[in-house]
């Protein structure tokens, strides 16, 4: 399986953080999507970021900006159709997607995805962790929690996902079992960390200080 396209997803709207950009939340040296952007980089053919308003403010990343394709902030979902609609112009076959706000996924985030999606005509896989790690979070039929910004999407879908999300369609994991995804189990327990919070911010600067 080829190396996918990388998707970083922050479209959303930070309600916890008093609005604004999580991403660009000071962390370690630099901001958040600096840390993101390290992990991710090297796992994949190429990096944009699903972003709305105005682009400007992520120019020295250098990356392509992609905005939500369709109204009213739907939810992650979109962001993915926006890296799919992307990833379609590039030629490729598929995307990964991860969080702008979670600085400490794993490295090998994508060659486990695409171990767990072998054999499947295509491939959909989203990371998943044991129970009780995120409670808020999916809890999947087996018992894991599900991390449904965190996936390895296929660009032959694009068009059903769109059709979705245009029906009403808000809830990932809805799709993704329609159409027979799969997980990929991490055992990190807090290998999808993220930053809802001031407190989260806290954390995340110890963490990435020490």
């Amino acid at each position: 399986m080829s190396a996918p396209l990388g998707v970083i997803l922050a479209g959303g709207q930070a309600t916890r953080m008093g609005g604004g950009d999580k991403g660009l939340l000071a962390l370690g040296d630099g901001v958040i999507l600096d840390h993101v952007i390290a992990r991710f980089a090297p796992q994949v053919g190429a990096l944009a970021l699903n972003a709305n308003g105005d682009p400007a403010r992520f120019a020295r990343f250098g990356l392509p900006v992609l905005a939500d394709p369709l109204p009213g902030y739907p939810g992650p979902l979109v962001g993915v159709l926006a890296g799919l609609d992307w990833a379609a112009g590039q030629g490729a076959e598929a995307i990964v997607s991860v969080a702008a706000d979670t600085p400490f996924f794993p490295c090998d985030l994508v060659p486990r995805l695409q171990l767990a999606a072998e054999g499947m005509a295509h491939p959909l896989v989203l990371a998943a962790t044991p129970r009780g790690v995120a409670a808020t979070r999916s809890m999947s039929r087996g018992g894991h929690v599900r991390h449904p910004t965190f996936g390895l999407w296929p660009v032959a879908l694009r068009h059903d996902l769109r059709a979705a999300l245009e029906g009403g369609l808000r809830k990932v994991v809805l799709w993704t079992e329609k159409q027979g995804g799969r997980e990929a189990l991490f055992d990190e327990t807090d290998a999808f960390f993220n930053v809802n919070t001031p407190e989260d911010l806290a954390l995340a600067q110890r963490r990435a200080g020490a």
